[in-house]
């Protein structure tokens, strides 16, 4: 469609419909096309996909305009439906007297042959531009100058800040999906269960989807409902003679004359799609638990959808924070969560997000992940209370202490809760449709969460969605009843779940998601862990400032009041720029959170931890040895060490080794190698055999860190007591282990 810009309006053209937006107040009117001969000089800036609506980011802003400036293809639904992904919009203030310049593409009709769009000149009034230098010259009187620069700096910085997470929401997180033909706001279920009408399609979506209703008469051409969250479709063959792709590149697997597999093996449509729930929207640490309308924080409904010929299977499942009032100061790094209202005054609200998914979805199975000891018990506690007060048939609760049954990486324990609930699957069924009508109905859903109903719900959901698809694809006999599904379909759809998890973290933490690895390839690696570990810092650093912009904007475009003042994070922001002894405290939390949070899971069942420290490699030999950054973990368990380096910038492990106690042959200790000045730390260095060979070793020294920090536990060591605690520890290892095999091996020397 087309975009004109006039002197009082912005007009959107597409065949015979026209939209007019009003310049000076923003109303909106529906109008035949031929009523462009009446607007004031129209200037054409170009094409757009579509209006998503208007939105004024502050009181001391102007009034904006939100297009879809370019749209990409998703996939197609069963029947040819089209989907599509919002990957940039513009943004049009619709005061501005000077033409705004959107580099939008030029349509061929009116730039034929033209590069770039043409400027609409200002109106030549002279008595308004000579009304607008006597207001100026008032304004000014009695107002000090540098004052009102002050204020002019501050309201641009806020523009800026604003609009710049507005389009982030839209453009750097994938999040928003719309069809002009297909409801991606209900379930196939939903739509089979539902009469035909006649109604534009706006008029008989569900309350997932962010776009607003309107008021303005004949404007159902451009209302386009809008979801948050993800869609992905992909086309899978069951062909068991085929090699995943990294068997396929393997130089030892020799070459296959290509064949077609339309006729010989079958195929598959797979649709996931997320619908992020429009109540309670916001960031982590702005939104947790219920509120008093009985909607929970970081609500999804997840449904996979199976297409084979004529018919439709369907599989729902959904997300969502603890309904319990509860948060967590999201000022610190990890915060401790803490309830803010008692029993009693949580039972109505949470008997009302339950009362609502019940006549929703007839029965629900809760999935509670959260850890069933530490700081997140009192959660745990608190949500089993009122389950049993709640005391309704329809609602089952299942817990599943994710951590403690997946330490060491063993994600695919998550096959012991699927097994577990495999008879509550086979009950709950699934939505299954043809050209007909509904053939079978899902009775009931899975409700997973975990603290942040992110990382390790995704891989739960996944494990459970994985078990129904195959069964699914029995039942209809793509597969044979006794195989799984193919290793090459089996990766596309680990993918699928990974980049679901990976979007919808985006949108809630800031970040991809944690234990992305596992759901993307079914194993565990040191450099997923170490990513984590990154992705964990930076949502740290994202809900400490950025989180109150993006707060601001989706509240605004949910048509919320804001109720923080912005104006004071500039303050708050700018004091955390210039306090560099608060830097380095953060830094040291983020690496206090990356050992306590991982050296358990670092660790294989059989080994037992004794140790994690935060280091940096000083081998001048290898890195720049001023450097700040912490770039070594160091473990230590009754067996091994284990030394990964990791580059936070391209946030990820570069070197990673294991190293049996057994081949360490002596520590060295002392000040670190410099090739100028004094040296300023004491340095390590762990001389040991490669394969029988010696002359291997690593040289570490201590992170810089404040000294009140110093000596607060296991890894907030001082610079010297760390190497001796290191060297004891290791000597004792082997020595234990020297004499329980009886080894004959020289003794550990050290040196310092």
């Amino acid at each position: 469609m087309e975009l004109f810009q006039a002197k009082d309006h912005y007009i959107l053209q597409s065949g015979d419909h026209a939209l007019w937006c009003s310049r000076i107040d923003g109303t909106m009117s529906a109008r035949p096309a031929t009523d462009l001969l009446l607007a004031w000089n129209p200037v054409c800036l170009g094409l757009v996909e579509g209006l998503i609506g208007k939105i004024q980011l502050h009181t001391d802003l102007p009034l904006g305009l939100i297009l879809i400036r370019q749209k990409a293809l998703v996939g197609q639904m069963p029947g040819d439906h089209k989907v599509y992904k919002i990957t940039k919009i513009a943004v049009i203030p619709l005061s501005e007297e000077e033409p705004v310049d959107l580099e939008l593409e030029l349509c061929k009709k009116h730039h034929f042959g033209i590069d770039k769009p043409e400027k609409l000149a200002p109106s030549p009034d002279e008595s308004k531009y000579l009304m607008k230098t006597l207001s100026q010259i008032k304004s000014n009187v009695g107002a000090p100058t540098k004052k009102k620069v002050k204020e002019n700096k501050e309201k641009e910085r806020l523009e800026r800040r604003l609009l710049d997470e507005l389009y982030k929401i839209f453009m750097d997180s994938d999040s928003f999906y719309y069809s002009m033909t297909y409801d991606l706001t209900n379930t196939v279920q939903r739509q089979g269960d539902t009469e035909k009408s006649n109604l534009p399609q706006w008029k008989q979506v569900s309350g997932y989807y962010y776009a607003q209703s309107t008021q303005v008469p004949e404007v159902d051409f451009w209302v386009t409902p809008i979801i948050q969250g993800f869609v992905q479709v992909q086309e899978l063959v069951v062909n068991y003679n085929e090699s995943p792709e990294e068997e396929k590149s393997s130089p030892d697997t020799p070459l296959q004359e290509l064949t077609c597999v339309d006729d010989i093996h079958p195929r598959f449509t797979v649709a996931l799609i997320s619908r992020r729930s429009r109540h309670r929207a916001g960031m982590r640490y702005k939104r947790r638990g219920v509120d008093t309308d009985g909607h929970v924080a970081n609500f999804v409904e997840t449904e996979q959808l199976i297409h084979v010929h004529n018919h439709s299977l369907s599989f729902v499942q959904s997300r969502g924070s603890v309904p319990v009032f509860w948060s967590q100061a999201g000022y610190r790094y990890n915060p401790r969560p803490r309830l803010e209202k008692g029993e009693k005054e949580t039972i109505p609200y949470f008997a009302a997000h339950f009362d609502e998914q019940l006549n929703l979805y007839k029965k629900q199975v809760i999935i509670n992940l959260v850890d069933q000891s530490g700081r997140e018990k009192i959660i745990v506690d608190a949500y089993l209370k009122q389950v049993l007060l709640y005391n309704n048939p329809n609602l089952t609760y299942v817990s599943f202490d994710f951590h403690e049954h997946c330490r060491g990486m063993k994600f695919e324990n998550v096959q012991t809760l699927t097994d577990a609930i495999s008879d509550i699957i086979a009950d709950m069924r699934w939505g299954w449709v043809d050209q007909a009508g509904v053939i079978c109905h899902q009775e009931g859903i899975f409700r997973v969460n975990c603290m942040d109903c992110l990382d390790r719900t995704n891989v739960v959901q996944a494990a459970i969605a994985r078990a129904v698809m195959e069964a699914q694809l029995k039942k209809l006999g793509v597969m044979p009843p006794e195989q799984p599904l193919p290793l090459k379909c089996y990766r596309i759809y680990q993918v699928m779940w990974a980049n679901n998890g990976d979007t919808i973290s985006r949108q809630y933490a800031g970040t991809a998601a944690l234990k992305g690895d596992f759901t993307r390839t079914g194993e565990r690696k040191l450099a997923g862990v170490m990513k984590d570990g990154v992705n964990s810092a930076n949502r740290y650093y994202l809900n400490r400032f950025r989180d109150a912009y993006r707060q601001a904007v989706i509240d605004l475009m949910m048509g919320h009041p804001v109720t923080e003042d912005l104006y004071s994070i500039f303050s708050k922001e700018k004091e955390h720029e210039e306090k560099e002894q608060e830097s380095q405290r953060v830094t040291q939390e983020q690496v206090s959170l990356l050992l306590q949070t991982y050296m358990q899971l670092l660790l294989p069942d059989d080994e037992k931890f004794h140790g994690g420290w935060a280091l940096i490699d000083c081998d001048m030999s290898l890195i720049d040895a001023t450097s700040k950054d912490v770039d070594v973990l160091l473990l230590l368990s009754n067996s091994a060490y284990y030394i990964a380096y990791y580059d936070e910038e391209a946030d990820k492990v570069n070197q990673y080794q294991r190293l049996n106690l057994e081949g360490l042959e002596k520590i060295e200790i002392g000040p670190e190698p410099t090739l100028f000045g004094k040296p300023k730390f004491c340095c390590m260095r762990l001389h040991y055999k490669n394969e029988e060979t010696s002359g291997y070793f690593h040289t570490l020294r201590a992170v810089t860190r404040n000294p009140e920090d110093d000596g607060k536990g296991t890894v907030n060591l001082t610079r010297t007591s760390w190497a001796d605690t290191l060297t004891r520890s290791l000597a004792a290892l082997v020595w234990l282990r020297e004499r329980a095999s009886s080894s004959t091996s020289s003794p550990l020397s050290t040196r310092g």
